[in-house]
């Protein structure tokens, strides 16, 4: 039988593992991402371990330039990645091994693969929490931008996609605006659940250290430590969380996705995709296809299957760290991965948008779309409203069968339906039933014009605080790259 690695931690075990063990067993294929956050974690734990007195200065000295000088390895990419290594964490210290010779063998003093990697994880989250932030402000003042631009465009907004009442286009677009802002809340809340340093907890239990898990948890940016060292080890909450964050971000960009599929459609007619984000047919020559809406609307199950994936993989697992979870970060960097192409490739493509504002128009004018305007001048005029809607319900009843629409209707026919409407009748265009909404929320214009602008001040003060945090972690990361720690 093939054999295959030698374990590098040793004692317990006279032969080496299975190659097929070895195969299933590595993570190092995919982990790897994690190198830097692994690194820098590891060069925050030895200072502190320097500084408690638990290594030597000189060994610790020792310790932080070759970890560093494995980074500057890693990032130049002459670094050598054995799947033999199992993951990344053995990797780097593999490596440190080669380099420093014993002494790398202190680095693993009052820490486990365990607190290890649920740190590395957090901070690779952390990151990308902050860079599909920044997508998530780029999609929002896109939305933005082509809501200013149409702020005069009237388009038939639906129920049952069926058509309902005017609105205004502007209006349209800050929904999916406000959406997008809530998603961005979420994920600043979730930033705090994850920004906590489960260093320290060891294996499961903690450790016999005097260490100082507050102190690693400043070098590294972090706002405090992880309570619990079974939970620090054990826990996948905040992955579970960012998942969900992820696919509900992907839910409302779906939304609209199907929204532009349908609109670029000739049924609708309401918009057309830009040259450089359609495809064409292989045998319609006349055919502009918008694969990139179709493409967003069918990656947000591919999301949605990794959260479904993670909370599986948790749902039957004891305490604390078991090797099942080896299988949270793959589908994590994939679903980043997904979104942050979707967050890239969306605000072109809307920017790039020609909107047919005269078939929206013409669509908001059509289907008696103002006909709960009516019911509503009937109510003012004294009349029950649910009166005032079988009324109505019988005027659109007529003109179907008679093929009129309300602005053709005959004084003889309005007095058909009741008197009032002989001598009183409300203006009967889309663009009289947008003016008639400004209410707060509604679809009239000066209201929507105040809301766009909340909302860019919103999408600033979300940007300030992504440009904190991110300033915040290079400043500690630079100090762990390059500052005297010891």
């Amino acid at each position: 039988m093939e054999r295959g690695s030698t374990k590098l931690w040793g004692g317990r075990f006279h032969a080496s593992t299975d190659a097929l063990v070895d195969q299933l067993n590595a993570s190092l294929p995919f982990d790897q991402r994690l190198a830097v956050h692994d690194i820098l974690g590891s060069v925050a734990h030895v200072a502190m371990l320097a500084r408690r007195g638990i290594v030597s200065r000189d060994d610790a000295l020792a310790i932080v330039d070759g970890l560093r000088q494995v980074l500057a390895e890693i990032e130049a990419g002459t670094f050598e990645f054995r799947l033999a290594d199992e993951d990344i964490h053995l990797s780097v210290e593999r490596r440190l091994h080669e380099l420093l010779g014993p002494v790398a063998g202190r680095l693993h003093t009052a820490r486990s693969r365990n607190d290890q990697v649920a740190l590395d994880f957090r901070l690779w989250i952390r990151d990308a929490i902050l860079a599909l932030g920044r997508g998530l402000a780029d999609v929002c003042e896109a939305l933005l931008d082509l809501a200013e631009r149409e702020r005069e465009t009237i388009v038939p907004g639906y129920t049952h996609l069926q058509r309902a009442q005017p609105i205004l286009l502007s209006h349209h677009f800050h929904a999916y605006v406000v959406m997008l802002l809530r998603d961005a809340d979420r994920l600043r809340e979730l930033y705090a659940r994850v920004n906590r340093s489960p260093l320290g907890a060891g294996a499961l239990a903690g450790v016999t250290y005097p260490i100082d898990r507050e102190y690693v948890a400043t070098l590294l940016a972090m706002d405090g430590i992880c309570e619990n060292s079974l939970d620090a080890v054990a826990d996948r909450d905040f992955a579970v969380e960012f998942l969900a964050d992820l696919s509900i971000i992907l839910v409302h960009l779906s939304r609209l996705a199907d929204e532009l599929v349908l609109w670029s459609t000739a049924e609708f007619g309401f918009i057309e995709f830009a040259d450089a984000f359609a495809t064409g047919s292989s045998i319609m020559p006349q055919k502009k296809n918008p694969d990139v809406a179709e493409l967003i609307r069918a990656k947000t199950g591919r999301v949605f299957g990794h959260l479904q994936s993670m909370l599986t993989v948790l749902k039957g697992l004891p305490l604390a760290y078991n090797k099942d979870l080896q299988e949270d970060k793959e589908g994590v960097f994939d679903a980043v991965d997904t979104v942050q192409l979707i967050l890239a490739v969306l605000p072109p493509a809307l920017r790039t948008l020609t909107i047919n504002r005269e078939r929206m128009a013409q669509a908001a004018e059509e289907s008696f779309t103002v006909a709960t305007d009516l019911a509503d001048h009937l109510v003012r005029c004294g009349i029950p409203f649910r009166e005032a809607h079988a009324i109505v319900g019988r005027l659109v009843a007529y003109c179907i069968e008679h093929g009129k629409t309300f602005a053709t209707l005959e004084p003889g026919e309005w007095a058909q339906f009741h008197p009032v409407l002989v001598t009183s009748r409300p203006p009967l265009t889309a663009r009289d039933a947008v003016l008639a909404r400004e209410i707060p929320g509604g679809t009239g214009p000066s209201h929507v014009a105040a809301a766009l602008a909340r909302a860019r001040e919103h999408v600033q003060t979300w940007r300030a605080w992504l440009a904190e945090q991110q300033a915040r972690i290079e400043t500690a990361f630079h100090r762990l790259r390059t500052g005297a720690l010891v």
